[in-house]
Formats: C-alpha cells, structure tokens, sequence
C-alpha cells in the first residue's frame, strides 16, 4: 500500500492538535489517515458537474414566528430584588475557574 502521509506527518497532526503517540499508534494512524485520503481521492474524481447543491434532505423547513413586544409586568431592579447579590444592576456570582 502506498503510504500518502509520511511518519513526520502524523507526528505534526498529533503535536497540532496536542495528542502523544506511541510509535505503533503513529504507524497506525499513518495507515488509517492515508487510507481516509485516499478515499478522499476517489470522491474527488466523481463527476458531480449537473448535480444541484444540497444544503439540506429531510425537507423540514424552520418554524418562526414574529417578534411581538411585550410589556412586562416586572422591573428589572424588582427581579435583582430576588437574587442574593447584585451589584450595578447586574446578578453577581462567585469568579469561575
């Protein structure tokens, strides 16, 4: 089988996206992603030139509605009066890690 990525291929895949392998997972790999590509090869020769493009196949179509402004029968500083603290008229929290 003709390999089309080489091992220092898969080597910068993994260090690109941050992943240690073994040197029996970048022989591996080097054989399943060359066999990815090479099917890629084969798609790429298939004549899709009077083929509409697709964006879409199940045929549903988004249901929305129109915006409607509503009054609403609370104030924003009646709701903070809930919460356990604020602080210039926003919710505060705990920082987050």
């Amino acid at each position: 089988m003709q390999k089309i990525l080489t091992t220092k291929d898969v080597i910068a895949l993994a260090q690109l996206a941050h992943i240690k392998l073994s040197p029996s997972q970048i022989v591996q790999y080097q054989k399943e992603l060359s066999e990815i590509l090479k099917y890629m090869e084969l798609l790429n020769d298939v004549d899709t030139r009077e083929l509409l493009p697709t964006s879409q196949v199940t045929g549903l179509e988004n249901v929305v509605r129109e915006d409607e402004v509503q009054e609403q029968l609370v104030t924003p500083s009646q709701l903070l009066d809930g919460v356990p603290r604020s602080r210039d008229g926003f919710i505060q929290v705990k920082r987050m890690l």
